[in-house]
């Protein structure tokens, strides 16, 4: 086996690129939890066109997976194989206004910045973006929402490439959205978007802002290492009440907890692992489906390998 890391195997490949390449990059200073193994490298383009050459020269059977700015993610501590991709702010994290009631705008804008950049127009409809701890990006692919309002409101388009490198564009309805998910194609990396709200005086929409920053530190952990909420809401009822019903409100295995202060969210207490978060999240799961026979699905997005030994089953093997 060769000594060599992924970066100087590919050699001349690679050389064409003007973005950042990094060997053996530790994720957990990427995640939000501040956890999780190294990926094999690390690709930052430069902009849209240096994604697309990257995904020209990198052959099909080496994995690529993109990573947002990290909100809503849970790495495994053996880590990722291949490259991860993630957006650069200054070649993807750009916003502009394009008429009275349109913005477009990077993937790798803050969803802060865009709600920011909405209100400073006078374009309403995007104030709960200010309550989404997250890029634009994982928006678009997961239907990000709050305070009642999801992206899939304000989409209009979004423009993306193909593990090839070509270029597609997605209206809203090919985007195939539902509550917490799109069926846009997995491979595709979402670049840009345009986005569409409605006239609003700026004042109005500061306040709802205002509401909306008011309700997250009321309520969530926001000055924690966690990573959002954890469970999607099941159908008549919130994924809070469940964990909370089945005596999970502050659980704690290792350095992970179900926060005790919103027990849909999970905090890295200090030293928490992937394994000691992942492994708190199916033993929730678990309870839950004991207590009320509710089978509640991850929101957060977790990647890479077990370390070996450290496998976990779904519901810790309690049903799959």
């Amino acid at each position: 086996m060769s000594d060599q890391n992924l970066i100087e195997r590919l050699g001349d490949r690679l050389k064409g690129l003007r973005g950042k390449l990094v060997a053996n990059a530790g994720m957990d200073k990427i995640t939000w939890f501040r956890t999780g193994g190294a990926a094999e490298a690390l690709f930052q383009p430069q902009d849209e066109e240096d994604l697309a050459e990257f995904l020209r020269v990198v052959p099909e059977e080496i994995p690529i997976t993109l990573v947002g700015i990290g909100s809503n993610l849970l790495v495994r501590d053996g880590g990722l194989d291949g490259f991860v991709v993630r957006l650069s702010a200054k070649g993807f994290g750009w916003v502009e206004q394009r008429s009275e009631t349109q913005l477009e705008a990077g993937a790798a804008l803050p969803d802060k910045r865009l709600a920011a950049k909405a209100q400073e127009a006078g374009i309403g409809g995007f104030h709960f973006f200010h309550g989404i701890p997250g890029g634009l990006g994982g928006a678009l692919r997961m239907n990000g929402g709050a305070n009642g309002v999801e992206t899939c409101e304000r989409v209009v388009e979004v423009r993306a490439l193909d593990r090839q490198g070509n270029r597609h564009v997605l209206t809203r309805e090919e985007m195939g959205y539902s509550y917490r998910k799109s069926e846009a194609p997995a491979d595709l990396i979402f670049t840009s978007a345009l986005l569409e709200g409605y006239p609003e005086d700026a004042e109005t929409i500061r306040k709802a802002m205002d509401e909306v920053q008011h309700h997250r530190e009321t309520v969530q952990p926001v000055r924690e290492k966690t990573g959002g909420s954890t469970f999607k809401n099941p159908e008549g009822t919130s994924a809070w009440k469940e964990v909370d019903n089945a005596g999970c409100r502050g659980l704690m295995i290792g350095g992970a907890q179900m926060s005790p202060m919103h027990c849909n969210f999970m905090i890295n207490t200090g030293n928490a692992t992937g394994y000691d978060l992942e492994y708190l999240g199916e033993t929730v799961r678990a309870k839950v489906l004991e207590h009320s026979g509710i089978k509640l699905h991850w929101e957060i997005k977790r990647i890479g390998k077990f370390q070996t030994g450290r496998e976990i089953e779904p519901f810790l093997g309690q049903m799959l």
